[in-house]
């Protein structure tokens, strides 16, 4: 089994959702012995945003030959959806940046997001092409948004997540979530003790379980 590991927060050593996703890792490896894990740090080496040159994978079949920018730009592509693609299980630290995911998180989602690759159109409708894998995010806020009609409607942190890994075809997404980080130390000794329960419920469950259990 092959377990992708993300980061996105930009605070280092003082980040919730670093020490979280370290805590899924470890424990989703004593879980499941043989899990192999690579290391995807994008507050240190995310992708740019897309641009002209990086949306060059997306050219249409007959255009003109790509610039050296654009095939420097895909090769950065390439690279980040194969490592996605070959992921059994990916956990990811989304932190709640002014409501919504770190920009780097969100670069690299576009660059993952490719036709043909995560998903494609039907006459259906759009078709997710990577089902079959488990993400779990560690989800961090400073305050308190899942208690209230109010606060949900004003985070796009959890539900754009969830709306974009199951356009990709992945019906196992979990969140481990610790929020009110902000909000005194109390607030926050119980928040990470709610998580601490989260992550080993995440990490005992076998990877893509649900989809079984829909499927039997």
């Amino acid at each position: 089994m092959k377990l992708l590991h993300i980061d996105s927060s930009v605070l280092g050593t003082n980040s919730v959702s670093r020490q979280l996703t370290a805590q899924i890792v470890a424990k989703w490896r004593a879980s499941h012995p043989g899990t192999t894990v690579e290391y995807l740090d994008l507050a240190v080496s995310a992708p740019s945003h897309l641009s002209v040159e990086s949306l060059g994978f997306r050219l249409a079949p007959g255009a003109a030959e790509p610039t050296a920018g654009q095939i420097r730009e895909n090769a950065i592509s390439e690279s980040l959806v194969t490592q996605f693609l070959a992921a059994d299980v990916i956990v990811v630290g989304a932190p709640l940046y002014n409501f919504s995911i770190p920009s780097q998180l969100k670069a690299w989602i576009d660059r993952v997001a490719q036709v043909g690759r995560t998903f494609k159109y039907t006459e259906k409708g759009p078709q997710g092409l990577a089902g079959g894998k488990t993400v779990i995010v560690a989800s961090t806020r400073g305050g308190v948004y899942s208690t209230s009609e109010g606060g949900r409607a004003m985070e796009h942190q959890e539900s754009y997540l969830q709306t974009v890994f199951g356009f990709f075809g992945i019906t196992d997404v979990r969140f481990v979530r610790a929020e009110g980080l902000a909000m005194g130390e109390a607030a926050k000794a119980k928040a990470l003790a709610g998580a601490e329960v989260e992550i080993s419920a995440a990490a005992l469950t076998a990877a893509n379980e649900s989809t079984a259990a829909q499927a039997a």
